[in-house]
C-alpha cells in the first residue's frame, strides 16, 4: 500500500456512475412493481452503500477510509438504468475507488435481480464523474518568489553541513516558487533580523526560516520573526503544531511562527530535516493562498 502518513486530512468527494442496458420490458416491470424478485432499487441502493464501506476488502491496495456520507441515485431511462454514487470522507486519501465500487455493485445487483426476465442485459460502463479534495484540487500559484534562512551556530561556523536548506529550496521550487535568496547565519537576533528585513525590502513573497524555534537559550528565531510580523497567522501555527504532534509528541515543545510582514509571508520552521519535511507536507500548497489573500482577493 502507498504510504499516506504524510498527507493532510481534508474533505474528499467522488461521484461515480454505472450504466446497465436493459430491455424496455424490464423498465416496465420496474415501474409497475412486477419484477418477480421484487423491487431492485432499494436492494441496489443498500448493496452500493455496503460496497462503498467494504471497498478495501475487494481492492487490496485501497486504504481503510472513514466514510462520512454515501448517496445513491438512480436514473431510469427507456432501456437503461444508471446508478450514481456520491461518497464523502474527511481523510488523507481520496474515495474515487469507493464510489466506483458502489456504482459497480449497484449495477451487478440490477443484473442479478433482472436476469430471470431479461437475457439481453449488459453493464456498459462504470466511470468516475468527479473527484475533489487533497493537493490535486489546489493549484499552486506561479511566479512567486521565496528565500530560505538557516539559523544555526554550528552550520554557520562550518562544523557541519546544513541539510535543511537544500530540502526547503528544492521543495519550494516544486510548488512553483522562484529561489531569490539563501543564507546561513548564527543564532544571533541581530543577524537574523537583518537578513529577513533585507528580503522583506525586496518584496520576497515567501520567507522560510529553519532553526531556532525550540526552548534552548540560543533558540531566538521564533522571537525575531514574531517581532517583525504585522499580521500573525495563528491558524497556520496551530495546524503545523497539530500535524507534528500527531507524529511526534515532543513537537508540542516547538515554537513555529507564521504571519505577514509587509508583503512577505514568513514561516519559521524547526531546524531538523524531518521537521522541515513535515512543515512542507502540512502547509504547502495550502498556505500559498495567503499570497492572494494579502491583496484582498476572496477566499
Amino acid at each position: 500500500m502507498r504510504d499516506v502518513s504524510s498527507k493532510v486530512s481534508s474533505l474528499r468527494t467522488a461521484v461515480a456512475r454505472s450504466v446497465v442496458k436493459v430491455s424496455p420490458i424490464s423498465i416496465q416491470l420496474i415501474r409497475e412493481g412486477n419484477v418477480p424478485k421484487g423491487d431492485p432499487l432499494p436492494v441496489a441502493r443498500v448493496a452500493a452503500i455496503q460496497a462503498v464501506k467494504n471497498t478495501p476488502q475487494l481492492i487490496p491496495y485501497c486504504h481503510t477510509v472513514p466514510i462520512d456520507y454515501v448517496r445513491v441515485d438512480f436514473e431510469i431511462g427507456e432501456d437503461s438504468i444508471a446508478s450514481v454514487v456520491t461518497v464523502k470522507s474527511i481523510y488523507k486519501t481520496g474515495v474515487e475507488m469507493e464510489a466506483m465500487a458502489g456504482a459497480m455493485v449497484a449495477a451487478l445487483n440490477f443484473y442479478d435481480i433482472l436476469k430471470m426476465v431479461d437475457d439481453t442485459m449488459s453493464v456498459t460502463s462504470v466511470t468516475l464523474e468527479d473527484k475533489q479534495g487533497g493537493k490535486s484540487s489546489i493549484k499552486s500559484p506561479s511566479g512567486w518568489t521565496f528565500a530560505v534562512l538557516v539559523a544555526s551556530d554550528r552550520a554557520s561556523a562550518g562544523e557541519y553541513e546544513d541539510s535543511t536548506g537544500p530540502v526547503l529550496q528544492a521543495r519550494l521550487v516544486e510548488f512553483g516558487g522562484s529561489n531569490k535568496g539563501f543564507a546561513v547565519v548564527p543564532d544571533e537576533p541581530g543577524l537574523i533580523r537583518e537578513q529577513i528585513l533585507s528580503w522583506i525590502s525586496q518584496d520576497i513573497d515567501v520567507i522560510v526560516t529553519t532553526g531556532g524555534t525550540g526552548l534552548g537559550p540560543r533558540d531566538v528565531t521564533s522571537d525575531v520573526v514574531g517581532s517583525l510580523l504585522d499580521k500573525e497567522l495563528p491558524g497556520v501555527q496551530a495546524h503545523f503544531a497539530a500535524y507534528g504532534q500527531a507524529r511526534n509528541p515532543m513537537a508540542m515543545l516547538g515554537r513555529p511562527r507564521a504571519g505577514l510582514a509587509e508583503n512577505s509571508l514568513i514561516i519559521a520552521l524547526p531546524g531538523s530535516k524531518g521537521a522541515v519535511q513535515e512543515g512542507l507536507d502540512a502547509l504547502f500548497p495550502y498556505v500559498l493562498h495567503a499570497l492572494d489573500a494579502r491583496k484582498g482577493c476572496g477566499h
